[in-house]
């Protein structure tokens, strides 16, 4: 596993500092206004997906491996609703370093 403290990517390794930290007020601030989500394939209103799938389910990222300058990675995913699944993770970012979309879906 890669600490989320190594990541490549400044951007992404805020995302997962806050998501394993339940911290929801770092999350919103390392994404854009109007940034958006897709899950496995789907795009998704990111503030009800983040509740459900995140902080209402304890989720967490175990980073396996990163590619893309740190921007796609593979995830070890666990949450209290699905358990531990292997998941693929896509972000991009914009000039101010903050992300504006990510996809996610099985690995």
């Amino acid at each position: 596993m890669i600490p989320s403290s190594q990541l490549t990517d400044p951007a992404v390794r805020a995302f997962v500092t806050a998501v394993n930290a339940g911290d929801q007020d770092a999350f919103r601030a390392v994404l854009t206004e109007g940034a958006t989500m897709s899950d496995d394939g789907s795009d998704r209103d990111l503030a009800q997906w983040a509740e459900r799938e995140i902080w209402s389910s304890a989720g967490h990222m175990d980073v396996e491996a990163e590619a893309d300058g740190g921007r796609s990675l593979v995830v070890n995913y666990r949450n209290d609703t699905w358990g531990e699944m292997r998941t693929a993770w896509r972000f991009t970012t914009n000039g101010d370093g903050r992300i504006s979309r990510f996809e996610t879906g099985q690995a």
